[in-house]
C-alpha cells in the first residue's frame, strides 16, 4: 500500500487510530503469500519447528525486535521496547490438527506427519492458526513501522500446542515472565478466526466467551477370552458401552435447567479381532462448561458412573481415570473489554458485533492468569461474505464448516486485513 506523505501527529485520541493503521498498513500481498505457505505446510502440536523458525525470522527483519526462541517447546516471543509506557502482549497459536484436508483449495495441505504414538497421520490447519500467525506477523510489522506514534513495549507471542491446551502453561513454566528480562504485560490480547462470523467482522463481548475444558482418559478392565464363550469372560466393551450411554444423562438429568455443560466421548478403542473379547477398553472424553462448579459436577458425575458401571459388571480391577488436559474458561476482563469495544466501534463501525459464548476452549487466558493480568479475546470472521449471507438468509449458519472440520477454509480477504487491523488497533488502544 502506498503511504500518504502528510505527517500524522502522535496518537492522542481514538480518532487517530484508523489514520495510523491505514498509513502504515503492510503490503497485504506479502502476508497473503505467507498465509498460503503456512496453510500448505502445517505441523502438529509440539512439532511446530518450521512455522516457529519462519515466523521468528520474519519478526527479526524488523531490526529493533529482540527474539527469544524455544520457550515451552517451539514457542517464541518478539519484544519491541519503544520507550516508557504500557506493555501489551499479542498472542497467536501455531499448531495444526491430525485432519485430512478436504477444502479443494489450490494451497491445501497434503502433508503427513508422525503423531506422538508414531502413527503417520494427515495434518491440516483446520482451526485457523495459520490465520492467527499471519495476522500477528502483519500487526507486528505495522506497529514497528508506526513506532513513532506510540510509546511502550510490544510482546508478540507465538504459542505452541494450543490444541493440547498445554502450550501456554508450558511457556509460563519455562520462564516466559521470569527468564527474559521483559516487563510483565499490562494487558494480554488475542483473537480466533471462526466461519460462524462473516469475513471482515469482529465479535467482542465482556465476560465468558469460551468454555473451560478437561480431558479424561479412562480404561475399564474385563476378563478376556474367546468371543464364542462370553459367559466365561467379562466384556470391557459392554462396560464401556453402558458408560457412554449413561454419560448422556449427566447434562439432561443432573444439571440444573439453564446450566450449560458438554460431555463427549470422542474416542473408544478396544480389542484386536472380532472373535476375541479383550482385557480392557479405553475411552477419551472432553468435558466443557462456563462455570467452575458445573465443571466439577460434570467430572464428579463421570467418575461416579464409570466406577458404578464397572462394579455392576464385576470388573476385576478398579478403572483408571486420568486428566489429560485442562484449560480454564475464557472470561474477558470487563474494564478492558469496554475500552476495546469503544475503540473497535469507532474503527469497524457496523462490522463489530457481539461474540456469543462458544463451547470451544482455549488456553489463551493462562498467559494472563499466571501473572494476574487482564485479558481480552475476540472472534475474527472468516467466512466468505456471500456464503455467510446465503446461510444466514436460509437459517443455515450452523451448517457452515466448524473449526476442526476437514472443510474449514477461511477466505483470505478480508479476513487477514481485518485480523491485522484488530491486533494493531487493540495494541494502540492500550498504549494511548
Amino acid at each position: 500500500m502506498t503511504r500518504n506523505t502528510a505527517p500524522i501527529p502522535t496518537v492522542s485520541s481514538k480518532l487517530k487510530y484508523g489514520d495510523v493503521i491505514e498509513r502504515y498498513h503492510p503490503n497485504l500481498a506479502v502476508y497473503e503469500s505467507i498465509y498460503r505457505n503456512l496453510h500448505r505446510d502445517p505441523e502438529l502440536s509440539q512439532q511446530e519447528r518450521r512455522i516457529s523458525s519462519g515466523a521468528a525470522e520474519t519478526i527479526e527483519l524488523s531490526d529493533d525486535f529482540r527474539v527469544y526462541t524455544d520457550i515451552g517447546g517451539h514457542g517464541f516471543i518478539g519484544v519491541l521496547h519503544n520507550g516508557a509506557g504500557p506493555t501489551v502482549l499479542l498472542r497467536a497459536d501455531m499448531d495444526a490438527l491430525p485432519v485430512r484436508e478436504n477444502t479443494g483449495l489450490e494451497y491445501a495441505s497434503r502433508k503427513m506427519m508422525k503423531d506422538p504414538d508414531g502413527n503417520e497421520v494427515p495434518v491440516m490447519h483446520a482451526c485457523g492458526h495459520d490465520v492467527h500467525v499471519t495476522c500477528l506477523l502483519g500487526a507486528a510489522k505495522l506497529l514497528y513501522d508506526a513506532r513513532e506514534h506510540w510509546k511502550g513495549t510490544l510482546i508478540c507471542l507465538f504459542q505452541p500446542a494450543e490444541e493440547l491446551v498445554s502450550g501456554a502453561q508450558a511457556m509460563v513454566d519455562d520462564g516466559l515472565y521470569t527468564d527474559y528480562g521483559i516487563p510483565k504485560p499490562d494487558v494480554v490480547l488475542g483473537q480466533h478466526v471462526f466461519l460462524l462470523y462473516k469475513a471482515g467482522t469482529i465479535g467482542l463481548s465482556p465476560g465468558g466467551v469460551l468454555a473451560a475444558v478437561d480431558g479424561l482418559k479412562i480404561r475399564v478392565f474385563g476378563k478376556g477370552g474367546h468371543g464364542s464363550m462370553p459367559s466365561n469372560c467379562i466384556d470391557p466393551i459392554v462396560i464401556a458401552s453402558h458408560i457412554i450411554v449413561r454419560l448422556q444423562t449427566i447434562v439432561s438429568r443432573e444439571l440444573e435447567p439453564g446450566k450449560v455443560g458438554v460431555v463427549t466421548c470422542g474416542k473408544i478403542q478396544a480389542g484386536t479381532a472380532a472373535n476375541i473379547i479383550p482385557d480392557y477398553a479405553d475411552m477419551e472424553l472432553t468435558i466443557r462448561s462456563y462455570d467452575v462448579k458445573v465443571q466439577e459436577q460434570l467430572i464428579d458425575a463421570i467418575e461416579r458412573i464409570v466406577r458404578a458401571e464397572c462394579e455392576a459388571s464385576k470388573s476385576p480391577k478398579e478403572p483408571e481415570i486420568s486428566n489429560t488436559a485442562h484449560a480454564p474458561a475464557t472470561v474477558n476482563s470487563l474494564e478492558q473489554t469496554d475500552i476495546l469495544q469503544s475503540s473497535f466501534s469507532s474503527y469497524f463501525d457496523n462490522n463489530l458485533g457481539p461474540m456469543e459464548p462458544l463451547p470451544g476452549s482455549e488456553d489463551f487466558s493462562v498467559l494472563a492468569r499466571a501473572i494476574n493480568r487482564p485479558y481480552v479475546f475476540w472472534a475474527l470472521g472468516g467466512c466468505d461474505p456471500a456464503t455467510w449471507d446465503d446461510a444466514n438468509e436460509n437459517g443455515k449458519i450452523g451448517e457452515l464448516p466448524s473449526n476442526h472440520s476437514a472443510e474449514f477454509a477461511p477466505v483470505i480477504e478480508p479476513t487477514l486485513k481485518t485480523g491485522i487491523d484488530a491486533l494493531a488497533l487493540a495494541a494502540l488502544t492500550f498504549w494511548d
